[in-house]
Formats: structure tokens, sequence, C-alpha cells
């Protein structure tokens, strides 16, 4: 029983905490709404699950083997940052006004983790400390618990979005809420180049 509670302690934190996958889920939650925005949740819980389930079952060693493949993945986590801080800087602050843009999808939520170094160090270090010698059986009870308070975790990030969106009703106070989400993520990319 301790262990459960330990691993779901882990997660809690790892995934509660400030990071470019709850960013996204905030702003999202003010610019579209909870429910829109539970596709990003969904998609960023399947995904970093998958993530975290692989690394329970040797994806470690092959970063181990292959030390230049972890940077490619950082790197291309710093890029897909930078992509999404120059979208929601660009964003019009526009509420309900019927354009072509929607809430991030269930597949942009689960690329974000895959891109997420957040997302990485939280599986290599929670595998490293709950998981001994990849025993399948507490992978798959990991990836259970990490399941449920993954989702609720992002899923709060999503709420306190759309909880916002009732300040956030007119245009300049979006556009100056979206840019100050997108200075977050440019702080959050640069922060990840650092040695």
């Amino acid at each position: 029983m301790s262990l459960i509670i330990s691993m779901a302690a882990f997660a809690l934190v790892a995934s509660i905490t400030p990071g470019p996958v709850n960013i996204v889920a905030l702003s999202s939650g003010a610019r579209f709404g909870f429910r829109a925005t539970l596709r990003h949740v969904a998609g960023a819980t399947l995904g970093f699950v998958l993530l975290l389930v692989l690394m329970g079952l040797g994806l470690h060693e092959v970063l181990q083997r292959w030390p230049g493949l972890t940077r490619v993945v950082q790197l291309g986590g710093v890029g897909f940052l930078l992509f999404m801080a120059w979208k929601l800087a660009m964003d019009n602050g526009q509420l309900g006004a019927g354009d072509e843009e929607r809430a991030p999808s269930m597949f942009y939520g689960a690329l974000m983790q895959w891109l997420n170094p957040k997302a990485w160090l939280a599986c290599v270090a929670g595998m490293g400390a709950f998981v001994a010698d990849g025993e399948a059986r507490l992978v798959w009870q990991f990836a259970a618990i990490y399941l449920v308070i993954c989702y609720l975790s992002v899923g709060c990030w999503a709420y306190a979005g759309s909880f916002l969106r009732v300040w956030l009703g007119n245009p300049a106070t979006m556009r100056l809420f979206n840019r100050t989400m997108a200075a977050l993520l440019v702080v959050s990319a640069v922060y990840l180049l650092l040695p």
C-alpha cells in the first residue's frame, strides 16, 4: 500500500506542477472552454502514459546507448514550444468568434508529451524510483495510477483556464493573457537549452 501511495504522490507532483502541457491546457481552457480542451487533456495523458510504459519496458536503455537521440528529442521539444508560443502570441484574442481555430487536438496533446523534456525526466525518474529491473507488473501498476492522476491534474489546469474565461472576455485582455502564456512557453524552451 505504501508503494501505491508513493507512486501516486510522485505522479501528482510531476503532473500538477507548471510545465508546457499545463500552460497549453490553461490557455486552451481560457480560449476555447473546458469541454473543448478535454481532447488535449486526454491526449496529453495517454501520450504520457505510453511514454512511461515504453520507458519502463526498456526505452531508457536505447537512450543510454544513443545519447544523441536524447538531444534530438530535446531540440524538437524546444522547437515545438517556440512554435506554440508564436501561435499564442499571434492569437487575436477573440472568444467564440466562429473562426477556424480549434482547441488543441488529442494528437497535439500526445505529441506535446513526447516532445516535453519534463515528461521524459518524470518517466525516467519515476521508473528508476518505483520499478525494479523493468518488472512488468509494477510498470503497469504505475501507469494505471499515472493515468488517473495525470488526467485529473491536466484537467485542473484546463478548468482553471475556463474559470478565467469570465475575466478574459474582451479581446485586449485575452491577447495579454495569451502573450503572457507565450512568454512562459519561451522561458520553458530557453530553460531546456541551458546546460
